[in-house]
């Protein structure tokens, strides 16, 4: 059936995503597979419908049919609504500001599939910040920028704005250098502040965010001031818990650190002045036992954020700019980059470039 596949007849010119694949497509990129695993899934509680995931196809109607049919119980299936293919065009998405307004035409937003990425929670990111940037714009106030260090979504659009893209675009955790940070368990405590301060997030949640700010840091200063001393009781409670006996004289933060013990097993040692949320008790654990790695991203962040601190006005000249190879300019010229650290992120913009550039921007005055 490939010969009436659009994907193969040249009725479909885009790049699909890569990594949901046709089922044509998969049988053409992986031809020594003898075998497919489809995924029966009820559309709802109270109806017979089924999709079957993994078998997206934009195949004809007739050859759906007889494909479905050559499954196992399914030889007398009937097809409520066949597959079919979309295709669709997008921007270069270098010709967007972080805010994801266009840079050519002014207060004009972006969101979505025609960024060039996938849709589902890339789509609804981007629609956020787009639709966050638009109000601010009416009310004439400063944007919104998510960067690489505060969320998934200012990766997103970072890479988006600053390399491109040559097919849809999907956000995985791979692509967050700040990963270890950008954790679901804290993401209040990362963003919610900023949330409030834009109005969108209500009085109520804001103080709840603070009260939980709070009790984990006198929680954490607790740990860390509370002594425990190498005494006989003290090795027994630590010896039925499989853990290796006192030496030295020890705080709460140092027993938390151990991989054998939780939060929980402090308890023996010294009572919490009160009962803590599961939530704050694995911020507090995270915290202690990771706090080592955390500490060295933070000081990476702390660098991240001096360049992205540096910002080039958008009318540098960077022909005028000496040293600059003719690839390194032309490419400041296409993207151009609103910060020193988005322009050390772009393909091809060597290290040598960007202490050129820094020392150019020392001498007009942007340093």
């Amino acid at each position: 059936g490939l010969d009436r596949s659009p994907l193969f007849t040249g009725v479909i010119k885009g790049t699909g995503a890569r990594y949901c694949p046709s089922i044509e497509d998969k049988v053409v990129r992986f031809p020594e597979k003898d075998r497919h695993q489809i995924f029966l899934e009820p559309e709802g509680y109270h109806t017979i419908e089924y999709y079957p995931n993994g078998l997206a196809t934009s195949l004809p109607l007739d050859i759906q049919i007889k494909m479905l049919r050559s499954i196992r119980s399914l030889e007398n299936v009937e097809i409520m609504r066949p597959g079919y293919g979309i295709e669709y065009d997008y921007i270069n998405p270098i010709q967007l500001k972080p805010t994801l307004e266009t840079k050519r035409i002014k207060n004009l937003f972006h969101a979505g599939q025609i960024n060039g990425t996938s849709g589902y929670e890339e789509a609804a990111a981007q629609g956020l910040i787009a639709g966050v940037n638009a109000a601010l714009r009416v009310k004439g106030k400063v944007p919104f920028i998510l960067d690489r260090s505060d969320a998934y979504i200012g990766v997103l659009i970072d890479d988006l704005v600053t390399k491109g893209t040559e097919e849809p675009y999907r956000m995985f955790t791979s692509r967050a250098e700040y990963r270890l940070l950008l954790r679901e368990d804290n993401a209040d405590l990362r963003l919610m502040e900023r949330g409030y301060q834009i109005g969108l997030v209500g009085d109520d949640s804001y103080e709840k965010l603070k009260t939980k700010r709070k009790v984990i840091r006198d929680e954490l200063r607790r740990l860390k001031e509370t002594m425990v001393y190498p005494r006989r009781e003290v090795n027994e409670r630590l010896g039925h818990l499989q853990s290796a006996p006192l030496r030295n004289v020890s705080t709460l933060e140092d027993l938390l650190k151990r991989p054998e013990l939780s939060y929980q097993d402090l308890y023996l040692f010294d009572s919490p002045p009160s009962d803590l949320s599961d939530e704050i008790v694995k911020q507090l654990e995270i915290h202690v036992k990771y706090q080592g790695y955390i500490d060295r991203q933070q000081q990476q962040v702390e660098r991240f954020k001096k360049l992205e601190g540096i910002v080039i006005p958008l009318d540098l000249d960077y022909s005028e700019i000496p040293g600059l190879s003719r690839e390194v300019r032309e490419k400041l010229m296409k993207i151009r980059p609103y910060t020193l650290g988005q322009t050390s992120r772009i393909s091809g913009v060597t290290p040598a470039a960007i202490s050129i550039l820094t020392v150019y921007l020392k001498k007009i005055g942007c340093l």
